[in-house]
């Protein structure tokens, strides 16, 4: 492809080097790829990409686009080359994201499940879907491995592309504020933007919550109509502030869409959907008021986007639940194992809350704390765990660069003054084995903060296979051979 048919529509002067053949594009100086390509100097936390400009050149870059003089005969300066990459990665694949109607999905809790079962519902109305997300991608009924919640520019519009040529007619995607901070989804134009809610995460990345809400805040302002929660002061905040239309969901009190007698329990919730126009009854198989919320999310959009609330709610009420959220490990006993993502302080309280809820015995919380992330949670997920449980086991999450045992001190603050038993055992593998082998009847045993993950991040960023499915399988097997 010729340059200048490349940057047509990106308001990108080529000078003469417009004729040039263009063979790609990256901004990975680590990437190798044909000669012929366009290399992107992009500035990041720790490495500046202008640095490795000259050595890209003489790896073939035809092209290096830069935000200052570099010296280069090749080089076009552009004035941010952050923004101007995932626009330019949009172009190389043809812009799939204009031929798909696109859903984001942002917050800090739900957006798995939200995204997850919208695009299980779109699928069932006959709608072939992509889906975007933490815990995987999807084709359609191929799944993809996922890196990271949004994909880095490149990754993305190729994977929109496979959508576009696959006949998806929707994409629905998780859009974290970290991918939003850093232009990510580029010219990515959405006809729904839900909002969940806000509670702290992330702020190692961001450094207040207000930088976070802003960051997510970016959602709002490249969306065709808002779906927030009302039930959240964040959402709330959005609505006096962004200028797209909105509609309101609420599992609390009236709003466009909201619930209506609400019924908890340890298998699901039920209530009664609401939105002004109709009322239909909801029995959703996934536990706790948040995922009232959650599935008020799905209906509003769903509706938002002119399907009917009935066929909606028929497919919901047929769900079996999301992987690593809330999710019943089968052990054969008279005690439970459930595997849930809360890492958050407030989904680490909604979960144990939604669970013992409904619980005949113990509910004993399994949890660590990530390494090179937000220390400042740390005690607050000890608190939240303490008032929700009735015995603690702590432990690792992934330590990443940190000594797990510092984590879990920091951890340990956050028990000052609690009364709740616990007891701490770093090596997760050993804390699970000792759970499942101490469990009692009518026990409920959460396994928080891994969720749908299968490997575990160690030190100097050593991934190893970790399925908590598996461990408990392990240490099931190990009682039945003792005979127990």
């Amino acid at each position: 492809m010729k340059l200048k048919e490349l940057v047509k529509d990106l308001d990108i002067e080529c000078g003469g080097l417009g004729d040039t053949e263009i063979t790609g594009v990256t901004s990975d100086t680590r990437s190798t790829p044909k000669e012929g390509f366009a290399f992107v100097c992009i500035k990041g936390g720790s490495f500046d990409g202008h640095s490795a400009a000259a050595d890209m050149v003489k790896r073939g870059a035809a092209v290096v686009f830069c935000e200052r003089d570099l010296g280069l005969a090749q080089q076009i300066i552009v004035e941010n080359t952050r923004e101007f990459y995932p626009h330019l990665c949009a172009a190389w694949f043809g812009n799939p994201e204009r031929e798909l109607t696109m859903i984001g999905v942002t917050g800090t809790n739900g957006k798995t499940t939200i995204t997850t079962v919208l695009k299980k519902t779109l699928m069932a109305f006959g709608k072939k879907s992509g889906l975007i997300g933490t815990c995987q991608n999807e084709i359609g009924e191929e799944i993809l491995p996922t890196a990271r919640t949004t994909p880095e520019p490149y990754d993305l519009f190729e994977l929109l592309r496979k959508m576009a040529d696959a006949g998806c007619e929707y994409a629905v995607m998780e859009v974290s504020s970290q991918g939003l901070a850093q232009k990510r989804t580029g010219p990515c134009h959405y006809k729904v933007g839900v909002f969940t809610n806000l509670t702290q995460d992330h702020l190692d990345v961001h450094g207040s919550m207000e930088n976070y809400y802003q960051a997510k805040k970016l959602l709002f302002g490249i969306c065709d109509t808002a779906v927030i929660n009302i039930d959240d002061e964040y959402g709330r905040r959005y609505l006096r502030e962004i200028t797209c239309p909105a509609k309101t969901f609420s599992a609390a009190e009236p709003a466009d869409f909201y619930a209506e007698d609400i019924t908890l329990g340890a298998g699901g919730v039920k209530y009664v959907y609401c939105d002004g126009k109709s009322k239909h009854n909801v029995n959703f198989a996934m536990p706790g008021l948040f995922n009232v919320s959650n599935s008020l999310a799905v209906i509003a959009c769903c509706e938002t986007l002119g399907f009917e609330p009935k066929a909606v709610i028929r497919e919901l009420n047929t769900m079996k639940g999301v992987r690593g959220r809330a999710e019943v490990v089968p052990t054969g006993r008279d005690f439970t194992v459930i595997c849930d993502y809360a890492h958050t302080p407030d989904a680490l309280e909604n979960v144990l809350k939604a669970i013992r809820n409904g619980a005949k015995g113990k509910v004993k919380c399994l949890f660590g704390c990530g390494g090179n992330r937000d220390a400042g949670k740390r005690p607050k997920m000890a608190a939240a765990a303490a008032d929700n449980a009735d015995f603690l086991i702590v432990t690792s999450d992934n330590p990443r660069n940190e000594d797990p045992d510092a984590i879990i001190e920091d951890v340990l603050k956050g028990l000052e003054g609690k009364t709740t038993p616990y007891i701490r055992m770093t090596d997760r593998r050993e804390a699970i084995h000792w759970a499942v082998k101490h469990a009692e009847k009518d026990d409920i045993i959460v396994l928080a903060g891994k969720g749908h993950e299968d490997y575990q991040i160690l030190a100097g960023g050593v991934k190893i296979h970790f399925d908590e499915r598996e461990v408990v399988a392990e240490a099931l097997a190990e009682l039945a051979a003792e005979g127990k």
